[in-house]
Protein backbone atom coordinates (compact mmCIF):
# COMPACT_ATOMS: atom_id res chain seq x y z
CA UNK A 1 0.00 0.00 0.00
CA UNK A 2 1.29 3.25 -0.89
CA UNK A 3 0.85 6.97 0.56
CA UNK A 4 0.03 8.00 -2.64
CA UNK A 5 -2.58 5.30 -3.71
CA UNK A 6 -4.37 6.67 -0.31
CA UNK A 7 -4.01 10.16 -1.07
CA UNK A 8 -5.61 9.61 -4.74
CA UNK A 9 -8.48 7.29 -2.92
CA UNK A 10 -9.06 10.32 -0.10
CA UNK A 11 -9.86 12.48 -3.00
CA UNK A 12 -12.02 10.22 -5.22
CA UNK A 13 -14.12 9.62 -1.63
CA UNK A 14 -14.78 13.18 -1.07
CA UNK A 15 -16.06 14.10 -4.61
CA UNK A 16 -17.80 10.69 -5.21
CA UNK A 17 -16.61 10.98 -9.09
CA UNK A 18 -13.59 9.92 -10.81
CA UNK A 19 -13.62 12.28 -13.35
CA UNK A 20 -13.77 15.43 -10.88
CA UNK A 21 -10.75 13.87 -8.96
CA UNK A 22 -8.79 13.23 -11.69
CA UNK A 23 -8.85 17.04 -12.71
CA UNK A 24 -8.33 18.18 -8.89
CA UNK A 25 -5.41 15.86 -8.86
CA UNK A 26 -4.24 16.60 -12.05
CA UNK A 27 -4.29 12.81 -12.98
CA UNK A 28 -5.93 11.06 -15.82
CA UNK A 29 -8.26 8.83 -14.91
CA UNK A 30 -6.97 5.26 -16.08
CA UNK A 31 -4.34 6.53 -13.56
CA UNK A 32 -6.44 7.17 -10.54
CA UNK A 33 -8.07 3.64 -11.46
CA UNK A 34 -5.22 1.62 -11.31
CA UNK A 35 -4.36 2.84 -8.23
CA UNK A 36 -7.41 2.15 -6.95
CA UNK A 37 -7.09 -1.40 -8.41
CA UNK A 38 -3.39 -1.81 -6.40
CA UNK A 39 -5.50 -0.72 -3.03
CA UNK A 40 -8.19 -2.57 -3.74
CA UNK A 41 -5.69 -6.01 -4.47
CA UNK A 42 -3.61 -5.31 -1.80
CA UNK A 43 -6.67 -5.10 0.67
CA UNK A 44 -8.71 -8.09 -0.75
CA UNK A 45 -12.29 -5.94 -1.02
CA UNK A 46 -13.70 -3.51 -3.14
CA UNK A 47 -13.35 0.03 -1.95
CA UNK A 48 -16.09 1.93 -4.66
CA UNK A 49 -19.36 0.57 -5.43
CA UNK A 50 -21.56 2.57 -8.84
CA UNK A 51 -23.88 4.79 -8.04
CA UNK A 52 -25.75 6.27 -10.92
CA UNK A 53 -23.35 8.42 -12.74
CA UNK A 54 -21.37 8.45 -9.56
CA UNK A 55 -19.02 6.24 -7.37
CA UNK A 56 -19.54 5.55 -3.84
CA UNK A 57 -17.73 3.50 -0.80
CA UNK A 58 -18.54 0.16 0.69
CA UNK A 59 -18.06 -0.41 4.07
CA UNK A 60 -14.43 -1.29 3.40
CA UNK A 61 -13.85 1.79 1.65
CA UNK A 62 -15.39 3.53 4.52
CA UNK A 63 -13.10 2.22 7.15
CA UNK A 64 -10.06 2.92 4.83
CA UNK A 65 -11.46 6.66 4.95
CA UNK A 66 -10.90 6.89 8.44
CA UNK A 67 -7.73 5.22 8.86
CA UNK A 68 -6.42 6.89 6.01
CA UNK A 69 -6.62 10.23 7.77
CA UNK A 70 -4.91 8.50 10.87
CA UNK A 71 -2.52 7.25 8.94
CA UNK A 72 -1.39 10.27 7.06
CA UNK A 73 -1.75 12.35 10.71
CA UNK A 74 0.79 9.73 11.80
CA UNK A 75 2.92 10.50 8.97
CA UNK A 76 3.20 14.62 9.02
CA UNK A 77 3.53 14.37 13.04
CA UNK A 78 6.44 11.93 12.38
CA UNK A 79 7.74 14.07 10.03
CA UNK A 80 7.83 17.23 12.14
CA UNK A 81 9.05 15.28 14.94
CA UNK A 82 12.17 13.75 13.14
CA UNK A 83 12.62 17.53 11.68
CA UNK A 84 12.42 19.20 15.13
CA UNK A 85 15.01 16.03 17.00
CA UNK A 86 17.27 16.62 13.80
CA UNK A 87 17.47 20.03 13.90
CA UNK A 88 17.70 20.83 17.46
CA UNK A 89 15.39 23.39 18.13
CA UNK A 90 12.29 23.92 20.44
CA UNK A 91 9.94 23.31 17.49
CA UNK A 92 6.81 25.09 16.01
CA UNK A 93 3.19 25.36 17.87
CA UNK A 94 0.32 25.73 15.53
CA UNK A 95 -2.38 27.36 18.79
CA UNK A 96 -6.18 28.04 18.16
CA UNK A 97 -7.73 30.92 20.37
CA UNK A 98 -11.39 31.93 20.58
CA UNK A 99 -11.99 35.05 19.01
CA UNK A 100 -12.39 37.27 21.42
CA UNK A 101 -10.09 36.37 24.62
CA UNK A 102 -7.30 36.73 22.14
CA UNK A 103 -6.36 39.86 22.68
CA UNK A 104 -6.25 39.66 25.96
CA UNK A 105 -4.95 36.41 26.03
CA UNK A 106 -2.38 35.75 23.68
CA UNK A 107 0.15 38.99 24.02
CA UNK A 108 0.41 37.76 27.65
CA UNK A 109 1.19 34.17 26.95
CA UNK A 110 3.21 34.28 24.35
CA UNK A 111 5.17 36.72 26.40
CA UNK A 112 5.95 33.93 29.00
CA UNK A 113 6.43 31.33 26.05
CA UNK A 114 9.26 33.56 24.26
CA UNK A 115 10.48 34.54 27.66
CA UNK A 116 11.36 30.53 27.86
CA UNK A 117 11.90 29.43 24.77
CA UNK A 118 13.29 32.09 22.56
CA UNK A 119 13.91 30.52 19.18
CA UNK A 120 9.99 28.95 19.58
CA UNK A 121 7.74 29.60 16.17
CA UNK A 122 4.07 30.33 16.22
CA UNK A 123 0.84 29.81 14.22
CA UNK A 124 -1.58 31.37 15.60
CA UNK A 125 -5.25 30.35 14.43
CA UNK A 126 -8.24 32.65 15.90
CA UNK A 127 -12.42 31.75 15.26
CA UNK A 128 -15.28 30.69 16.61
CA UNK A 129 -14.98 27.15 18.13
CA UNK A 130 -16.84 25.18 15.51
CA UNK A 131 -13.62 26.27 13.59
CA UNK A 132 -11.16 25.50 16.10
CA UNK A 133 -12.33 21.98 16.39
CA UNK A 134 -12.14 21.15 13.15
CA UNK A 135 -8.51 22.24 12.64
CA UNK A 136 -7.08 20.18 15.62
CA UNK A 137 -9.14 17.36 14.62
CA UNK A 138 -7.83 17.64 10.98
CA UNK A 139 -4.01 17.99 12.23
CA UNK A 140 -3.96 21.99 11.46
CA UNK A 141 -3.84 22.67 15.14
CA UNK A 142 -1.48 21.26 17.71
CA UNK A 143 -4.26 22.64 20.57
CA UNK A 144 -6.99 24.97 20.90
CA UNK A 145 -7.94 26.93 23.65
CA UNK A 146 -11.82 27.96 23.82
CA UNK A 147 -14.98 26.94 26.13
CA UNK A 148 -15.60 23.40 26.52
CA UNK A 149 -18.22 21.47 23.92
CA UNK A 150 -19.49 17.61 23.80
CA UNK A 151 -16.39 15.27 24.86
CA UNK A 152 -15.04 13.23 22.24
CA UNK A 153 -12.95 10.76 22.49
CA UNK A 154 -10.09 11.99 20.49
CA UNK A 155 -9.81 14.93 22.32
CA UNK A 156 -7.75 15.29 25.59
CA UNK A 157 -9.01 17.99 27.90
CA UNK A 158 -7.50 20.33 30.46
CA UNK A 159 -9.58 22.80 32.44
CA UNK A 160 -8.72 26.40 32.75
CA UNK A 161 -11.10 28.78 34.26
CA UNK A 162 -15.23 29.32 34.58
CA UNK A 163 -16.81 31.68 32.73
CA UNK A 164 -20.82 32.48 32.15
CA UNK A 165 -22.33 33.69 28.95
CA UNK A 166 -25.83 36.27 29.24
CA UNK A 167 -28.02 38.10 27.18
CA UNK A 168 -26.56 41.45 26.28
CA UNK A 169 -28.56 44.68 24.63
CA UNK A 170 -27.89 48.16 24.75
CA UNK A 171 -28.64 50.12 27.81
CA UNK A 172 -31.59 51.97 26.45
CA UNK A 173 -33.14 48.78 25.15
CA UNK A 174 -36.91 49.24 25.69
CA UNK A 175 -37.22 45.92 27.66
CA UNK A 176 -35.45 47.62 30.30
CA UNK A 177 -38.61 50.04 30.81
CA UNK A 178 -40.57 47.31 32.54
CA UNK A 179 -39.93 43.80 34.70
CA UNK A 180 -39.47 41.27 32.03
CA UNK A 181 -39.28 37.45 31.52
CA UNK A 182 -37.65 35.12 29.26
CA UNK A 183 -40.75 35.28 26.78
CA UNK A 184 -40.65 38.55 26.35
CA UNK A 185 -37.19 38.01 24.72
CA UNK A 186 -39.41 36.62 22.00
CA UNK A 187 -40.34 40.20 20.94
CA UNK A 188 -37.07 41.17 19.37
CA UNK A 189 -34.00 39.60 17.37
CA UNK A 190 -30.43 39.00 17.78
CA UNK A 191 -27.33 38.48 16.25
CA UNK A 192 -25.89 35.22 16.67
CA UNK A 193 -23.05 33.61 15.46
CA UNK A 194 -23.54 30.17 13.39
CA UNK A 195 -26.09 27.26 14.74
CA UNK A 196 -22.48 25.48 14.50
CA UNK A 197 -21.08 26.95 17.55
CA UNK A 198 -21.81 25.97 20.64
CA UNK A 199 -23.03 28.69 22.73
CA UNK A 200 -25.37 29.47 19.72
CA UNK A 201 -26.58 25.75 20.36
CA UNK A 202 -26.85 26.23 23.79
CA UNK A 203 -29.14 29.50 23.73
CA UNK A 204 -31.35 28.23 21.15
CA UNK A 205 -31.73 25.20 23.55
CA UNK A 206 -32.71 27.39 26.40
CA UNK A 207 -35.71 28.74 24.50
CA UNK A 208 -36.64 25.25 23.17
CA UNK A 209 -37.11 23.60 26.15
CA UNK A 210 -39.60 25.72 27.67
CA UNK A 211 -41.40 25.78 24.66
CA UNK A 212 -40.98 29.64 23.44
CA UNK A 213 -39.73 30.45 20.03
CA UNK A 214 -36.20 30.40 19.12
CA UNK A 215 -34.11 33.32 18.98
CA UNK A 216 -35.38 35.31 15.43
CA UNK A 217 -31.83 35.82 13.88
CA UNK A 218 -31.44 39.23 12.21
CA UNK A 219 -27.38 38.99 11.76
CA UNK A 220 -25.25 36.24 11.87
CA UNK A 221 -22.03 36.84 12.44
CA UNK A 222 -18.31 35.54 13.26
CA UNK A 223 -17.05 38.83 14.14
CA UNK A 224 -17.04 39.18 17.89
CA UNK A 225 -15.43 43.02 18.09
CA UNK A 226 -17.77 43.92 15.55
CA UNK A 227 -20.62 42.96 18.65
CA UNK A 228 -20.44 45.19 21.42
CA UNK A 229 -21.11 47.93 19.11
CA UNK A 230 -23.45 46.64 17.19
CA UNK A 231 -25.71 45.92 20.29
CA UNK A 232 -24.86 49.35 21.54
CA UNK A 233 -26.54 51.09 18.19
CA UNK A 234 -29.39 48.62 18.04
CA UNK A 235 -32.15 47.06 19.71
CA UNK A 236 -30.77 43.58 18.82
CA UNK A 237 -30.03 41.28 21.57
CA UNK A 238 -26.77 38.60 21.70
CA UNK A 239 -25.31 36.32 23.39
CA UNK A 240 -21.66 36.92 25.10
CA UNK A 241 -19.31 36.18 27.91
CA UNK A 242 -19.88 37.75 31.27
CA UNK A 243 -16.01 39.23 31.29
CA UNK A 244 -17.03 40.40 27.29
CA UNK A 245 -20.02 43.33 28.96
CA UNK A 246 -17.69 44.01 31.87
CA UNK A 247 -14.37 45.23 29.57
CA UNK A 248 -16.96 47.09 27.08
CA UNK A 249 -20.07 48.50 28.84
CA UNK A 250 -19.15 51.72 29.96
CA UNK A 251 -18.01 52.30 26.20
CA UNK A 252 -20.81 50.74 24.12
CA UNK A 253 -23.11 51.45 27.01
CA UNK A 254 -24.24 47.72 27.12
CA UNK A 255 -26.46 45.88 29.87
CA UNK A 256 -26.80 42.53 31.27
CA UNK A 257 -30.62 41.26 30.37
CA UNK A 258 -30.42 39.35 33.62
CA UNK A 259 -32.32 35.65 33.74
CA UNK A 260 -31.47 32.93 35.27
CA UNK A 261 -32.79 30.48 32.22
CA UNK A 262 -30.29 32.16 29.93
CA UNK A 263 -27.36 32.53 31.99
CA UNK A 264 -24.71 29.60 30.53
CA UNK A 265 -22.28 28.41 33.13
CA UNK A 266 -19.46 26.77 31.25
CA UNK A 267 -15.75 25.96 31.64
CA UNK A 268 -12.61 27.14 29.44
CA UNK A 269 -10.24 24.52 28.50
CA UNK A 270 -7.35 23.94 26.25
CA UNK A 271 -7.63 20.95 24.11
CA UNK A 272 -5.32 18.59 22.22
CA UNK A 273 -5.42 15.43 20.04
CA UNK A 274 -5.21 12.26 22.07
CA UNK A 275 -2.40 10.82 21.62
CA UNK A 276 -0.63 13.13 18.74
CA UNK A 277 3.02 14.95 18.48
CA UNK A 278 3.72 17.84 20.11
CA UNK A 279 6.56 19.24 19.60
CA UNK A 280 9.14 20.87 22.91
CA UNK A 281 8.04 23.96 22.21
CA UNK A 282 4.13 23.01 22.01
CA UNK A 283 4.93 20.64 25.67
CA UNK A 284 6.41 23.42 27.18
CA UNK A 285 3.29 26.11 26.18
CA UNK A 286 0.64 22.93 27.55
CA UNK A 287 3.05 23.01 30.38
CA UNK A 288 2.18 26.46 31.46
CA UNK A 289 -1.45 26.50 30.46
CA UNK A 290 -2.06 23.71 32.86
CA UNK A 291 0.41 25.29 36.17
CA UNK A 292 0.14 28.88 35.36
CA UNK A 293 -3.12 29.46 33.34
CA UNK A 294 -5.37 31.22 35.65
CA UNK A 295 -2.91 34.34 35.56
CA UNK A 296 -3.67 34.69 32.10
CA UNK A 297 -7.27 34.81 31.76
CA UNK A 298 -7.91 37.58 34.68
CA UNK A 299 -10.16 39.97 32.59
CA UNK A 300 -9.99 37.89 29.65
CA UNK A 301 -12.78 38.37 27.24
CA UNK A 302 -14.19 34.44 26.34
CA UNK A 303 -16.39 33.39 23.24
Amino acid sequence: MELRDLVYFETIAALGHLGKAAEKLNRSQPALTKSIQRLEESLGARLFERDGRRIKLTPVGELLKVRGKQLQQSIAETQREVRDFASGVMGNIRLGCAASMADNLLPHLTGALLSRAPEVTLNLVIGQDDFLREGLLSGRLDMVICPQYEADPLLDTHALFDDEAVVVASRHHPLFNASYQMRDLCQYRWVLPATTVAARRWIDNAFQARDLPLPRVQIETTSISLLPRLIGETHLLCFLARETLEDVKGVTHLREVALKETTMKRTIVVFVRMGAYLSPSAQLLLSILKNEGSQFFTGVQAV
